[in-house]
């Protein structure tokens, strides 16, 4: 029997995929280490979380430096390199005996690592080779992200078995030896790039969402970084982003172990929770192709007042109620919050797509 070829632009989301989940997992590692490092050295929680608070503004700001790398050079080796960085600097994390040793280490070398490998770039590249369909794209590619988060208790049975300095040392091995191979061998850029807009075949993705222009003179595929900052629309999205996947997301995703375990709960019971809290979020990544038919915002609103109300969940009193409680909060702020950001991707491109065409050795293809 005979199977259809694969359209290679499947072979390169799939591979961003994996990327994605490997790439976040080494970063989400904190959620588990993070009690076991404050016990074993006896630093302040505050102390010791500013480790994570780094890593994340240094994401940040490198993260849009990451996109226009991809932009100039080859993005295979742009992602590699990012593979190696991400990957020997979680590993280099066992060797740390000072505070200041893991805010370099992880508060600034994963960060920018992971900025390199993150959904930034790999937006960027996957884009292209997606025109339409973008909801679905940006939840399959986002749910690689959701998917990392099922780690977590993995990660606690690598320290429970060999301790967290040479648990940090197997993740960065292992994320190096998978994500580099995989970016040599598969990333390339959509040949779609290297050829005017709105050449490719019409129907190859089915139909697109229509996104009425908010604002005169800005269209979606030749927008630039600049133009796009002097409107309204995307500064509205910026703190949009913030408030959702900047603070609201990674305070979850960084305090839900040690909160779980200060009311009472194990190490490896917190970690299944958040595990739970993952799949949900999983689940959330790939709904968001709902926003393909009935809207961006239609999906992206409930979304956010989902997991809002799901917070309710913790204050309620847990006597007797077991795990119930926690449960229900991890599926419904996971869900939640996993349908934003995807659709919320979906709403940027629809609206600040950007069109570079270079090819791989960084110079300028004349369209």
């Amino acid at each position: 029997m005979r199977f259809p070829p694969i359209s290679y632009k499947w072979i390169v989301l799939a591979v961003g995929f994996t990327i994605m989940l490997l790439g976040y997992a080494v970063r989400n590692t904190f959620t588990v280490f993070y009690p076991v490092i404050v016990d074993d050295f006896g630093w302040a929680r505050g102390d010791t979380a500013i480790m994570y608070s780094l890593t994340m503004l240094c994401y940040g700001l490198v993260a849009p430096v990451a996109g226009g790398l991809i932009d100039r050079f080859n993005p295979k080796l742009v992602l590699s390199i990012g593979g190696l960085v991400v990957g020997g600097g979680i590993a280099l994390c066992g060797l740390a005996t000072q505070a200041w040793h893991f805010y370099l280490l992880y508060g600034v070398m994963v960060a920018i690592g992971l900025s390199l490998i993150g959904f930034t770039p790999l937006s960027a590249i996957i884009t292209h080779w997606f025109p339409r369909r973008k909801g679905l794209v940006f939840g399959l590619l986002a749910a690689g992200f959701g998917a990392s988060l099922l780690s977590a208790p993995v990660f606690q049975s690598l320290v429970s078995q060999y301790g967290w300095r040479l648990s940090y040392g197997i993740i960065g091995a292992a994320a190096v030896l998978v994500i580099v191979p995989l970016c040599l061998a598969f990333i390339r850029r959509s040949p779609s790039q290297y050829a005017p807009p709105n050449t490719g075949s019409a129907g190859d993705d089915g139909p697109e969402l229509t996104v009425q222009q908010e604002e005169p003179g800005l269209t979606a595929p030749d927008s630039t970084l600049r133009a796009a900052l002097r409107t309204r629309t995307f500064r509205i999205l910026l703190v949009i982003a913030f408030c959702n996947m900047g603070l609201a997301q990674q305070i979850t995703i960084a305090h839900q172990v040690y909160l779980l375990q200060d009311m009472g709960y194990g190490p490896m019971v917190a970690a299944t929770i958040f595990s739970i809290y993952g799949a949900s979020f999983t689940a959330g990544n790939l709904s968001s192709s709902l926003s393909d038919r009935i809207g961006r915002a239609q999906v992206f609103s409930p979304g956010c007042l989902l997991a809002a109300a799901a917070t309710v969940l913790l204050l309620l009193p847990n006597q007797g109620a077991g795990m119930l409680l926690p449960v229900l909060f991890a599926i419904a702020a996971g869900y939640g919050l996993g349908i934003s950001p995807p659709t919320f991707f979906a709403a940027v491109a629809d609206r600040f797509l950007g069109a570079c065409r270079r090819n791989d050795s960084g110079t300028h293809v004349t369209a």
